[in-house]
């Protein structure tokens, strides 16, 4: 199967990196986060609506397409709940940011800025407003630009679709958190390389030593095989005459969970002590990878899910 990009996708995919440098730069998140007209820049270039129908305002694109946006998303860390809203947005939930969130979940990220949450469960998926859902702030959130709350008590809300639209809907958020996770892994390989090519040690760069080509082609491996597994993952979910995809889907988290956690932990070993550092971005990373690893299902129930299948 050939997974080069299609035009329309390498500028879909232009179009989200210029985006991503102009208004997402490490420096500027670290200082503002995610802003209102932050947000609106993703809600401006679509985001959002790439998979709604174009009769409803939306650019009517597929999967794969939604699979290239979100890759870069995550490559540049953009914060918020982007993935809970795009997947609403594609099942007729309008809100401008809403929540995605299992009925047994113990947390929920970003609640102090959702409109609307929508609660999947046996009987399907049920819309909530903030008012609601009962929470209480985590003090100390994994990643800085996730902050996240304790689930007390949910109400039943409105339903919204049966169990055929839950199941749609897991699998779609898995699929975009996958490429983000994919983003990641990728980021980080970059930064990697980078500074392997620009740090000496005793006269040449430390990418001249054979230790550290091995770790950068490592986590080159891990990103290409990681993007192929989520890239095939995304054609089955376009493919109407396929399967409902929930091997491929569960297999491409794991692959990318997998990737994005071990190269973020790898580019924090290549740039050495200063790796370490609060200033060095690479941790952001990590914390990042660690918290998507987790959400719509973490590594044992994707595994679980993929034995299943067999």
């Amino acid at each position: 199967m050939n997974f080069d990009l299609s035009p329309d996708e390498r500028a879909l995919q232009d179009a989200i990196r210029e985006l991503c440098a102009r208004r997402f730069a490490p420096a500027d998140l670290r200082a503002e986060g995610m802003s209102a007209g932050r947000w609106g820049a993703l809600e401006e270039a679509g985001v959002f609506t790439l998979r709604v129908p174009e009769d409803d305002g939306g650019l009517g694109l597929g999967m794969t397409h939604a699979v290239v946006a979100f890759e870069d998303l995550g490559r540049a860390l953009v914060p918020g709940p982007i993935v809970e809203t795009h997947v609403a947005r594609a099942h007729g939930v309008p809100a401008p940011t809403s929540g995605l969130i299992e009925r047994a979940a113990p947390t929920i990220d970003h609640f102090e800025h959702l409109l609307a949450i929508v609660v999947l469960d046996a009987g399907g998926a049920a819309r909530l407003e903030p008012s609601d859902v009962e929470v209480e702030p985590v003090e100390a959130p994994l990643d800085p630009f996730t902050p996240a709350h304790r689930i007390v008590s949910l109400g039943d809300g409105e339903r919204v679709g049966g169990p055929d639209v839950a199941s749609r809907m897991r699998a779609e958020a898995t699929m975009l958190t996958a490429a983000m996770l994919t983003g990641i892994a990728a980021a980080t390989t970059d930064a990697a390389v980078a500074y392997a090519k620009e740090r000496e040690q005793f006269g040449k760069p430390i990418g001249a030593f054979q230790a550290v080509k091995h770790l950068c082609a490592d986590m080159y491996v891990r990103m290409e095989v990681a993007r192929a597994a989520v890239y095939a993952a995304a054609c089955v979910l376009d493919d109407p005459a396929g399967d409902d995809g929930a091997r491929a889907v569960a297999g491409a988290k794991l692959l990318a969970g997998e990737a994005a956690v071990a190269n973020g932990k790898t580019s924090i070993q290549v740039h050495g002590g200063m790796g370490f550092t609060w200033e060095v971005d690479q941790h952001l990373y990590l914390k990042r990878a660690a918290v998507l690893r987790n959400a719509f299902g973490g590594t044992h129930a994707h595994e679980e899910a993929m034995a299943a299948c067999l």
